[in-house]
């Protein structure tokens, strides 16, 4: 038996203020949160150093983690690379200073229109764009070492699949052994373009394991349609995606991705992560 450890995002609460997100993450028994940074959200690189001490100080107080800065860096964007790096940089440095652990990246290379339940096509090269990708990480991998934060690529647009984040890392592997840069598995976005629950485990996990990244859960109707809705709800198979994660020796957070951003006429965090609560607690018992 596994005790999931949950965790949530504060994309889920866009509208809240930081200390009504820690009474919701108290309330449902959350041990970590992953905070969104963006210009206008709570958390962002302009902060300075007061405001970072004191981000920091709230959650510490409550005995929360701060787990992640979700920054929104594109690590295979179509550019150059200095605006890349410098972008990804000033995000470590932002989760040092809080006390994170990760800095989640995108892929975010550039592709043609798909459906929701189709693998995106790549404009450019394949090995163009993970080279991008790959020069890029390994360019911050000494400062992130340093500061002891990793990079995480999320299973994600351009690269939904587990196998498509593995080319990646890889490539780092080889490139430059011993980098710090590790993954996220969005529950979601492999399983609607069709990779099999356990390809993606296979793939991903010697890369989740150790505290090398984690996980995201997150509930939709179907694949064609990823409005959130409550998890256990839908028809996303996160009870086998944890049967594979215990069973593959994963120990990390389980965290709530709530896109309430992006689809305010959702139920708030609150019931959201309650939701989220009790099916971590259902497989925990099993």
């Amino acid at each position: 038996m596994t005790s999931w450890r949950l965790a949530a995002s504060t994309l889920g609460a866009p509208d809240e203020d930081l200390p009504t997100i820690v009474e919701i993450l108290r309330r449902h028994g959350a041990a970590a949160v992953e905070l969104r940074a963006a210009d206008g959200a709570q958390v962002h690189v302009g902060l300075d150093a007061a405001e970072r001490s004191g981000v920091r100080q709230l959650f510490a107080d409550a005995g929360i983690e701060i787990l992640a800065v979700a920054s929104r860096v594109q690590v295979a964007a179509a550019g150059d690379d200095d605006g890349v790096v410098s972008a990804l940089l000033a995000h470590l440095e932002l989760a040092a200073d809080l006390g994170a652990g990760y800095v989640r990246v995108f892929p975010g290379a550039p592709t043609g229109n798909a459906r929701r339940d189709e693998l995106p096509m790549l404009i450019e090269d394949v090995d163009e764009v993970d080279s991008r990708a790959v020069r890029r990480l390994a360019a911050v991998a000494g400062r992130a070492t340093e500061l002891g934060v990793r990079p995480v690529i999320e299973t994600h647009d351009s690269h939904p699949r587990g196998t498509d984040v593995l080319r990646v890392l890889d490539r780092l592997d080889v490139e430059r052994p011993g980098h710090p840069v590790g993954a996220i598995w969005d529950v979601l976005h492999p399983w609607r373009v069709g990779e099999p629950l356990e390809v993606t485990a296979a793939a991903l996990l010697k890369h989740l394991r150790g505290g090398r990244g984690f996980v995201q859960i997150k509930d939709v109707v179907e694949p064609a349609d990823i409005t959130p809705v409550l998890q256990g709800s839908g028809t996303v198979p996160v009870p086998h995606m944890l049967e594979l994660l215990a069973h593959g020796g994963y120990r990390g957070p389980v965290s709530l991705e709530w896109e309430r951003m992006w689809y305010p006429h959702v139920e708030p965090l609150d019931p959201a992560l309650g939701a989220a609560a009790a099916v971590l607690a259902a497989a925990g018992t099993e």
